[in-house]
């Protein structure tokens, strides 16, 4: 099978891989669309921790069961279906309150384990989801973002009489704005880039400047309130430490950006209990896929229709571009000829 390898930092190859053979309990995908995000370019610049190398990458995969592990049930072949990448181990605390995304031992398919930049990816029977007939293999790739999106929203309660303050209009800031919009709020976001503030407004989303003077826009929107909702998905400290002045007293703000490890973010105390702010951190989904696939079979998520197609042997080149500048794309998502 032809697969895209991490060799090392800045080093992708494509080459000729042996398809895998699933175990029992496992389930073989034939990739049919893959997204990249930002964690896979991280994986490229040497920024990911866990990964070890050589690595296949990818974890946004939709693709079609082309057969199951010995003595495993589960969607039958020629099924289409999604891959949730976030494997748990089943006996840690998160993991014995229902939050396997959060577990001590977490183990992601394309960091930990070959993922779906190749034609095939083996995953757990139990974390392949079936796609609503009607939705396409290159839409159903992106029910993993769009999990991301409708994880945060479920963390910060997100109801239609909330207004939403989404920091970053990046891959994820732009499927939160749809998630948003789809609980029936109002999306608000905020960029340095003005070209990422168009489409997410294409989308629905009501741009805001950033930069200075973005607290008193918020507080002239809102009758001096704030916003009862700030979702930050930058992961730039400044960013996040400037959530506590936009956020209305009694507000919730919900964490998605990743700083490095390490790093210290800092808030005024005081606010925090002046205000009783409701601080919450989002790691990318639990038990959110079934949700994500029927907001994109509704035609609520037009996310796919601003993101770029290409060839999986055009992934050196995708990536060093995406090195150079991380915008210069919107999205891109490998797709498999048929």
């Amino acid at each position: 099978m032809l697969a895209a390898v991490f060799d090392e930092p800045r080093k992708i190859r494509i080459t000729e891989k042996e398809v895998p053979v699933p175990k029992a309990g496992e389930v073989l995908v034939r990739v049919s669309a893959v997204g990249l995000c930002a964690g896979d370019l991280y994986i490229y610049l040497g920024k990911n921790p866990y990964v070890s190398f050589p690595r296949i990458g990818g974890h946004e995969v939709a693709g079609i069961v082309e057969t199951l592990g010995p003595d495993t049930r589960g969607p039958e072949a020629g099924s289409l279906v999604v891959i949730d990448p976030f494997i748990g181990c089943g006996h840690c605390y998160a993991c014995r309150v229902n939050k396997p995304n959060c577990c001590v031992n977490l183990q992601i398919i394309g960091v930990h384990h070959d993922g779906g930049f190749a034609d095939f990816v083996v995953a757990p029977v139990n974390k392949v989801v079936p796609v609503p007939n009607g939705v396409s293999a290159y839409d159903a790739s992106f029910a993993e973002p769009v999990a991301i999106g409708v994880q945060a929203c479920r963390r910060a309660q997100v109801t239609a009489d909330d207004a939403v303050l989404i920091l970053g209009a990046g891959p994820i800031g732009l499927a939160l704005v749809e998630v948003v919009r789809a609980c029936g709020a109002k999306a608000y976001v905020t960029d340095i880039a003005k070209d990422r503030l168009a489409i997410a407004q294409q989308l629905g989303g009501i741009p805001l400047e950033a930069g200075e003077g973005l607290v008193e826009r918020v507080r002239s929107l809102t009758n001096g309130d704030g916003m009862p909702v700030v979702i930050e998905a930058t992961g730039a400290v400044a960013a996040i430490e400037q959530t506590i002045e936009l956020v209305a007293s009694g507000g919730r703000i919900v964490i998605v950006g990743l700083v490095r490890k390490g790093v210290p973010v800092t808030f005024p105390g005081l606010d925090l209990t002046r205000k009783e702010v409701t601080l919450l951190g989002s790691r990318a989904s639990a038990n959110c896929f079934a949700e994500s696939l029927s907001l994109i079979a509704q035609g609520k998520i037009h996310y796919p229709t601003i993101a770029s197609r290409h060839h999986l042997k055009d992934a050196p080149l995708i990536f060093a571009r995406l090195a150079e500048n991380p915008a210069a794309l919107h999205k891109a998502v490998f797709v498999h000829e048929s």
